[in-house]
């Protein structure tokens, strides 16, 4: 990402930086593209979620899953004591 913004006057596109940074690597130029991107979010030079808020996205959404299995096995637990506990077996 360092040789893109260090070149980047050379070429007369992003693109084309990218795409010889990439040859000069040995790393895919999609690959080196959305590392460039990234790291313009990261930086506050594009508008975007930085890396820090795909991370706490994450954590929240697993956080969630976990939450509602834990409400799943509640609800399960709550229906089975309440028929064992029914004096009238309802």
């Amino acid at each position: 990402m360092r040789l893109v913004r260090e070149h980047r006057s050379e070429y007369p596109s992003n693109a084309q930086a990218i795409a010889a940074v990439a040859r000069q690597e040995r790393v895919g130029v999609e690959s080196l593209r959305r590392w460039v991107v990234q790291a313009d979010f990261d930086a506050g030079n594009r508008e975007g979620r930085t890396s820090e808020e795909h991370a706490e996205i994450r954590r929240l959404k697993a956080e969630n899953k976990q939450l509602g299995e834990d409400v799943a096995i509640l609800k399960a637990a709550t229906s089975f004591f309440a028929g064992v506990l029914d004096p009238l077996g309802r």
